[in-house]
């Protein structure tokens, strides 16, 4: 992929989104039902966007649309759904839609996703604030052709920026929801970790464990879009339950913290906006 393959993709979306979004929202498994939250909405299939890669089947809980709009007052565009690795697409593919609809304004973007929980005490429902990741998928969707805009070699100490974290933080003690903080660790799949692996996991510094978000950071981050990450804790990870984990249980634990999690987004996406609009203005 180069940076003119995106042309016909940022000019497609341009001009079927009259206003230039503040912020990104990508929405993980199950936790899609976010986007009915935004006003206004405009909804574009991926299939209609040009450049966009084609999905040969459809996944339970990820739509695969563009929802733009407004939500809380900030102007925002959802990917209701996501394309990851595991598919079969490239890195720079799971990518494209972040360098798109950053090229279209965006400069913040929040982004969820469903993951198992490593870290003792956990239970399925419980969200955790993304302050660092392992990326075990060991691709990089900045390999090759550096865009315009784009850092080379990005700084990577602060992924998932920590004023942004405060924000969520200050927010959920509002709405007396429960947060954590802890690392993310990106693996390929699909298949879900063994118990061994989860032991390893856990020994390298794993909070939980899912197969999306690393790369659409690490992006974001070349870029200069600061990233926000909430995990909802929808299971626990292989070998710590004596379960069989299914995508079916990943799906029944999204509903389930939905009302708690668009709380939260609605009340963290007006400050994580002019945080970032400010931190610009200063530089």
């Amino acid at each position: 992929m180069t940076h003119t393959s995106i042309e016909p993709t940022v000019t497609f979306l341009r001009e079927r989104f009259t206003r230039a979004p503040h912020a990104i929202l990508v929405l993980g498994s199950g936790l899609g039902g976010l986007a009915d939250e935004i006003e206004d909405a405009v909804r574009v299939p991926f299939d209609d966007i040009p450049g966009f890669p084609r999905r040969t089947q459809a996944l339970a809980g990820h739509a695969g649309q563009l929802v733009a709009g407004r939500m809380e007052g900030v102007e925002v565009v959802a990917m209701q759904g996501r394309f990851h690795l595991y598919e079969g697409w490239k890195p720079s593919d799971v990518a494209l839609p972040v360098r798109a609809l950053a090229s279209l304004g965006a400069r913040s973007m929040l982004l969820t996703n469903a993951a198992g929980g490593i870290r003792p005490g956990f239970v399925p429902g419980d969200l955790m604030l993304i302050a660092d990741h392992l990326n075990l998928m060991f691709q990089n969707p900045l390999i090759g052709e550096t865009f315009p805009g784009e850092t080379r070699f990005p700084d990577m100490s602060d992924p998932y920026d920590a004023g942004f974290r405060r924000a969520a933080e200050e927010v959920a003690r509002e709405l007396k929801i429960p947060v954590t903080q802890g690392v993310y660790a990106g693996l390929l799949g699909p298949t879900y970790e063994t118990p061994a692996e989860v032991r390893m996991l856990g020994r390298l510094g794993a909070d939980a464990v899912g197969m999306s978000t690393v790369p659409e950071v690490i992006v974001a981050r070349a870029i200069g879009v600061k990233c926000l990450g909430i995990s909802c804790i929808t299971n626990l990870a292989a070998g710590l339950s004596g379960q069989a984990l299914s995508h079916d249980e990943v799906m029944e634990v999204g509903a389930q913290v939905r009302e708690r999690l668009v709380a939260l987004v609605r009340g963290v996406l007006p400050r994580i906006a002019p945080l970032n609009l400010a931190s610009e203005a200063a530089s």
